[in-house]
C-alpha cells in the first residue's frame, strides 16, 4: 500500500491544527469521489458553512465545492448504484439529494430533499434496486464471462408494478426513528417514519444492510459497550398511495470484550459499527475504544440446533422431523489492543466465496475483497478492510481473521519500527494529523481518506480555516506478496473483465498497470473478448475498445495505439448513425435491414470499382431528403479525411508505430470503411452538398473512386476469412503518390490526456492543489509523437461534432474525464439529424466516460 497523490487547499501552515470534526466521504462506482468540510471564521469562532466536494479521481483539483446548506456537520454521504446522484445527511435531520446539472461531473445541484426537523441522521442508504453481479474466484481461469461473473437472485427494497425497483432512500435518527423516502413516478417525494422499536432510545451508531429476500437489516447500538447490539428488520410497502414500515427485533449481541474480566472497562464507548457488506445482513464489525486505544470484533449471524430438554429425548422421533433451530450471533475473530481507530474502510467488491474460491484464491494469492472463510460458513461476500488510526497509520486487515496484510504510515505517523525522531517530533508538534474518513473504490484497489488537517485562508476581514484534505493511496492485489508477473496481470485482467461486464470506472485498476504490462494486457484482453458469444462481443463492442485505449496511454510505446482506438470509437459511432438512417422500400421487410443487407453485399462483392457495388443495392432504401443529408456532412467529412490519411501514410507505418497503423490489420474496421464509402457516394447522387471535399491536383480526378479502389485493394490484405497478407508493392507504390493527386489532411487526435493517472507511473506521490491543475510532465519522459503535438496558433477541434471551434473559442465547452474529448456545452445546430448525433453523448462520451466543464483557456 503506497500514497498516489495528495491534494490540498493551498501551502499548509506552520503547526495548524484543527479541533476533532466528523468528516463524511463516499466513493461511486463512476469513480467520483464526494467528501466534506467545514468552513470555519476564527475571528468569529463559530461554524460559517458546511461543504460538500465532489472530484473526479482523473482530474482531483477540478473540485467542484457545494455550499450545502446544511445547517449542522453533514454526517452522512451516499452515492447510489449508478453513480449519479448524492445523498448528504446532517445532525439537525436534514436529507438532501444531489444530481449532475447537464451532466457534468463539475456542476451539481440538489434536487430532492427530506427532513425529520431536529433529529441527526447518523446512518444513510439508498434502497437496494436488486442488481447484483457475483465475481466467482474458482472460475477466474475459465474463458466464458457469464461463468466468472454472475447474476444474483437479489430482490429490491421495494417493487413497482411490474417487478420494477422503487428509487428512495432510508436513514436511521439518533432518536431510534426509521425514515423512507420514496421517488415516485411522477417525481413527488412519499415519506413515512417509523421508531424501530416499542421503547424508543437513544442510537448512537447504526448501519444498513439488505437481504436477498427484499427486507432491510438496521444494526443499533446506544454508543455504550456494555449495552447490547440490536438488530432490526424493517420491511417498506406501499398501500393505499401511503408509505408503510414494519420493523421486527432480531437477535442481539454483547461485545466479547464487555465479558472479558481484563477489559470489561477499559473499551467503554462502540465508535465504529459496519456490517461487512450491504448485501450481507450477517456479519458485522464492531469497534470498542477509549481515549487511547481500540479493539476491533468481527461478528457472524449463525443457525444453531436448539437444545431439548431430557425429558423430550426418549420419545419417539416423528417421521420428517427436524431439530429445531434459532440464530444466534457469533465471535469470529477479536483483535489484540490496538492504537485508537479514527476510520473503517469495508470494501464493495462482491466476491462469492465457497471452500473452492478460497482454495483458487490461496493459488493465485488473489486479495481483492478477500479474506478467510471458516468452513462452516455459507458462501457470502468476503473481503479485506482498512482501519485508520490516530496516530497517522493505515492497516489493511483480512475480513475474519484480523491479521494484517499491510500498513501504510502517514507523513506524521511516529509508529514506523525504531523511528524514535518521529515520535519526538510529533510530542513537539502536538496532536497527529489522522484520517477521519475512508472509502474503498469499488474494485479494492484504492483508498481515499481525508484527514483533519486545517487550512488557514486569509479573507479581507476574516481568517478562514477550511477543515480536509484528500489522500490517494495504490491498494496492492496481492497485499505486498512478490507475484509473477503472469500473476499479476491475471489478476488485474480479471478487474478489467469484471468492470467491463458492469460498466464501473476502471481508473483503479489502472493505477496498478505499468508501462511493461499495457502490451500483453491489451492482447489478454483482446483474446478472452473473442472467445465469447457473438451476443455479448456485439454488447460489449465498445466497451472493449474504451478499456484498450485508456490501458495504452499509460505507455508511449503505444500511445499511438491509443489514437487508434478512439477513431474506432468515433468510426463505430459514425456508422450505426448513418446506416440507422436507411429505411427499407417495402414496409413489409425480410428479417434483414438495409444496413445489415449492405454489409452483407459489401463483404461479398470484392470488385474495386464502387459503381460496380452500387449496382448491386437497392438504392431507393438509400433516398433520403436533404436536409439530414447536408447537416451530417461535417461527420461524412471525417469519414473521407480519414480513409485519405491512412492510405497517405501506409508507406510510412515501419518500426515506429504511427496513430493509423491499427487500421492496417483490422479488417471488420476497413470494411465499415468501405459500406460508408458506398453510401456516401449514392447519397451524393442525390444531395451534391454532403459529399466530402478533397482538394485534388487534377479537375477530372474522381476521388471517391481512387479512395474507394485502394481501400479495397487493403481491405482484402486483411479480411477476416483469409490469412492476413502484406499489402503488395503495387498498392503501396500508389499510396506514394497519394499526396501528389489530392491534399492529405492532418487529423486532429484526441490531445494527450491531461489527467493524473500518467502522471503516477512512478513511485513518488504527487501533490496537487485543489483549483489548480497539474503542470508535471507525463512518465517516460520521451519526446511526443507529432500527431500529439499542438502549436499555440493551431485551431481547436470539436472532436464529437468533427468541426472547427477557431484558435480562441469563445463557446463554453465539456471534456471528457476519461479520454479528453472535447466538444462545445450548447449546440450549434439547428437541424433534427444532428440534435440526435449529439443526444446521444448527452450524457457520456464516445469511451463512456463523464463530461466535465472546462473554462475556454484550457478548450
Amino acid at each position: 500500500m503506497e500514497l498516489a497523490y495528495v491534494c490540498e487547499w493551498e501551502k499548509r501552515p506552520k503547526s495548524t491544527h484543527c479541533p476533532s470534526i466528523p468528516l463524511a466521504c463516499a466513493w461511486s462506482c463512476r469513480n467520483l469521489v464526494a467528501f466534506t468540510t467545514d468552513l470555519k471564521n476564527d475571528s468569529e469562532d463559530k461554524e460559517v458553512s458546511h461543504m460538500i466536494h465532489i472530484i473526479d479521481t482523473e482530474h482531483p483539483w477540478d473540485v467542484f465545492s457545494i455550499s450545502s446548506g446544511h445547517s449542522e456537520v453533514i454526517s452522512c454521504l451516499e452515492w447510489d448504484q449508478s453513480g449519479s446522484r448524492l445523498l448528504s445527511a446532517d445532525g439537525d435531520g436534514h436529507i438532501r439529494c444531489w444530481s449532475m446539472s447537464d451532466h457534468l461531473v463539475n456542476s451539481w445541484e440538489s434536487v430532492l430533499s427530506s427532513s425529520l426537523e431536529g433529529d441527526p441522521i447518523i446512518a444513510l442508504s439508498w434502497l437496494h434496486n436488486g442488481v447484483k453481479l457475483a465475481l466467482h474466484v474458482e472460475m477466474s481461469g475459465s474463458t466464458n464471462f457469464g461463468e466468472k461473473f454472475s447474476r444474483v437472485k437479489f430482490s429490491p427494497s421495494l417493487t413497482l408494478f411490474g417487478g420494477k425497483p422503487m428509487e428512495g432512500w432510508l436513514a436511521v435518527t439518533v432518536s431510534g426513528l426509521v425514515t423512507v423516502s420514496l421517488l415516485k413516478p411522477g417525481g413527488a417525494l412519499l415519506t413515512a417514519s417509523e421508531s424501530l422499536c416499542r421503547l424508543r432510545g437513544r442510537v448512537a451508531l447504526a448501519d444498513i444492510a439488505f437481504t436477498g429476500g427484499g427486507n432491510i437489516v438496521v444494526a443499533a447500538t446506544d454508543g455504550s459497550s456494555s449495552s447490547p447490539v440490536q438488530f432490526y428488520k424493517v420491511v417498506v410497502s406501499v398501500v393505499s398511495e401511503k408509505c408503510r414500515i414494519d420493523t421486527e427485533l432480531l437477535p442481539s449481541l454483547f461485545l466479547r470484550c464487555t465479558t472479558d474480566p481484563m477489559r470489561r472497562e477499559k473499551y467503554p464507548a462502540v465508535t465504529h459499527l459496519k456490517f461487512l457488506t450491504r448485501e450481507n445482513s450477517e456479519q458485522v464489525l464492531l469497534c470498542a475504544s477509549n481515549q487511547s486505544g481500540s479493539i476491533v470484533e468481527c461478528w457472524s449471524l449463525r443457525k444453531e440446533g436448539l437444545p431439548v430438554n431430557n425429558i423430550f429425548q426418549h420419545r419417539s422421533p416423528v417421521v420428517g422431523e427436524k431439530q429445531p433451530t434459532i440464530l444466534k450471533w457469533r465471535i469470529l475473530t477479536t483483535t489484540g489492543d490496538l492504537e485508537r481507530v479514527s476510520a473503517v474502510a469495508l470494501p464493495k467488491l462482491p466476491i462469492s466465496i465457497s471452500n473452492t474460491d478460497l482454495k483458487v484464491a490461496s493459488d493465485t494469492k488473489f486479495c481483492p475483497g478477500l479474506g478467510e472463510q471458516d468452513p462452516a460458513e455459507t458462501p457470502s461476500e468476503n473481503s479485506r478492510l482498512a482501519l485508520a488510526f490516530h496516530d497517522g497509520s493505515i492497516q489493511i486487515l483480512h475480513r475474519l481473521s484480523l491479521h494484517t496484510m499491510g500498513v501504510f504510515y502517514g507523513s506524521s505517523s511516529a509508529q514506523r519500527p525504531g523511528d524514535e525522531a518521529a515520535i519526538k517530533r510529533q510530542r513537539a508538534a502536538g496532536p497527529t494529523l489522522h484520517f477521519k474518513a475512508l472509502q474503498f473504490s469499488w474494485t479494492s484497489l484504492a483508498l481515499a481518506g481525508v484527514d483533519n488537517h486545517g487550512k488557514v485562508i486569509s479573507g479581507a476581514n476574516n481568517v478562514w480555516r477550511l477543515l480536509g484534505q484528500l489522500h490517494m493511496l495504490r491498494v496492492s492485489p496481492s497485499m505486498g506478496q512478490v507475484l509473477e508477473m503472469n500473476t499479476t496481470l491475471r489478476h488485474l485482467l480479471f478487474l478489467l473483465e469484471y468492470c467491463m461486464v458492469t460498466g464501473y470506472d476502471w481508473w483503479d485498476v489502472l493505477l496498478h498497470v505499468q508501462p511493461g504490462m499495457v502490451h500483453n494486457l491489451v492482447e489478454k484482453l483482446h483474446e478472452e473478448y473473442m472467445r465469447q458469444n457473438q451476443a455479448l462481443q456485439q454488447v460489449l463492442a465498445t466497451r472493449i475498445v474504451a478499456v484498450k485505449a485508456s490501458l495504452c496511454k499509460l505507455s508511449t510505446a503505444t500511445a499511438a495505439r491509443a489514437c487508434d482506438f478512439h477513431a474506432k470509437l468515433l468510426l463505430i459511432a459514425i456508422s450505426s448513425t448513418l446506416k440507422s438512417l436507411l429505411r427499407p422500400h417495402v414496409l413489409n421487410t425480410p428479417d434483414k435491414s438495409p444496413g445489415d443487407r449492405l454489409t452483407e453485399i459489401c463483404a461479398k462483392n470484392t470488385d474495386t470499382d464502387i459503381d460496380k457495388v452500387m449496382i448491386n443495392l437497392k438504392t431507393e432504401e438509400f433516398v433520403l431528403d436533404g436536409p439530414p443529408l447536408q447537416s451530417l456532412q461535417q461527420l461524412i467529412q471525417w469519414v473521407g479525411d480519414f480513409v485519405l490519411y491512412l492510405l497517405a501514410n501506409l508507406p510510412n507505418q515501419g518500426s515506429m508505430v504511427r496513430p493509423g497503423f491499427g487500421f492496417m490489420r483490422d479488417g471488420a474496421s476497413l470494411g465499415m470503411l468501405r459500406e460508408m464509402l458506398v453510401m456516401i457516394r449514392i447519397w451524393g447522387l442525390l444531395k451534391p452538398g454532403c459529399l466530402p471535399t478533397f482538394t485534388a491536383t487534377s479537375d477530372t480526378q474522381d476521388s471517391m473512386q481512387l479512395l474507394f479502389r485502394l481501400l479495397t485493394k487493403l481491405w482484402l490484405c486483411s479480411r477476416d476469412d483469409g490469412p492476413p497478407q502484406e499489402p503488395d508493392e503495387s498498392l503501396i507504390d500508389e499510396c506514394c503518390l497519394l499526396p501528389s493527386q489530392l491534399l492529405v489532411p492532418s487529423m486532429d487526435w484526441l490531445p494527450v490526456n491531461d489527467g493524473v493517472m500518467v502522471k503516477l507511473q512512478g513511485k513518488h506521490p504527487l501533490r496537487l492543489q485543489f483549483g489548480k491543475a497539474s503542470s508535471l510532465p507525463g512518465a517516460g519522459g520521451s519526446v511526443p509523437l507529432e500527431a500529439f503535438t499542438r502549436s499555440p496558433g493551431c485551431q481547436k477541434m470539436d472532436n464529437l461534432r468533427c468541426v472547427h471551434m477557431g484558435v480562441c473559442p469563445t463557446e463554453e465547452s465539456k471534456a471528457c474525464t476519461r479520454c479528453g474529448c472535447v466538444t462545445m456545452l450548447r449546440s450549434p445546430n439547428k437541424t433534427n439529424a444532428m440534435k440526435q448525433w449529439e443526444q446521444r453523448w448527452i450524457k457520456n462520451c464516445l469511451c463512456g466516460g463523464l463530461w466535465r466543464r472546462i473554462p475556454p483557456t484550457l478548450t
